[in-house]
């Protein structure tokens, strides 16, 4: 039963899909869709993905997009350790976790504070100071508020969840900035659950080669 997962390796989305194939233990096959020199558009992309976003998911015939619920699939028809957990309250706190990184922590962490201060400098541009500091108000807001929701060592208790899976590869390029970095220094329980989630074998086999 071939596992196929469309995009780049260096894209957050695509990374927290094979980080759920990883600590699933599911063997797959990477189809590098480098979305920043437009291959998000090509005709065969499209067809898995409507709006040339990444990842897409292919498992024995069967097309998914969007992360969340290429995850639960995953976590869901593999066999392996459990990524959702088995009571309602844990699981929706799992859910709601996610749902705060898609609506505000990403757009900020990556869009503005990473591609600003890593991003922009590596093409030769120069950072718009602004446009950091309006993100990292919302970063540090997401932080303080998923902080606060924490139920354990890890996000939603002591195991692995698709939340963890969800916030780790947006921060690991918060932390490559000045104030990301600082941000999560101020906050013990974060700082704590980096370096539990940093040494996992699933983490450390997906993390992305910039430059």
């Amino acid at each position: 039963m071939p596992v196929t997962l469309h995009g780049p390796s260096y894209s957050t989305y695509a990374r927290t899909a094979r980080l759920a194939l990883e600590e699933k233990g599911v063997a797959y096959e990477l189809n590098e869709v480098d979305i920043l020199s437009g291959k998000g558009h090509a005709p065969e992309h499209l067809a898995r993905q409507p709006w040339g976003k990444v990842p897409a998911f292919e498992h024995d015939g069967f097309g998914l997009f969007e992360t969340f619920a290429i995850t639960r699939y995953v976590d869901e028809a593999f066999p392996g350790p459990a990524l959702q957990p088995a009571d309602a309250k844990p699981r929706a706190r799992m859910t709601q976790i996610c749902g705060i990184v898609d609506s505000y922590a990403y757009g900020a962490m990556v869009g503005k504070v990473f591609w600003q201060e890593v991003i922009v400098p590596m093409q030769g541009g120069q950072p718009d100071a602004g446009l950091i500091a309006d993100g990292m108000k919302t970063v540090e807001r997401s932080l303080d508020v998923i902080e606060g929701l924490m139920g354990g060592e890890l996000l939603c208790g002591n195991a692995v969840t698709l939340a963890d899976l969800h916030l780790l590869p947006p921060v690991e390029y918060l932390r490559m900035t000045k104030g990301g970095a600082a941000a999560f220094a101020a906050r013990p329980k974060l700082s704590a659950w980096w370096e539990r989630m940093n040494q996992r074998p699933s983490v450390v086999g997906t993390r992305p080669k910039l430059g």
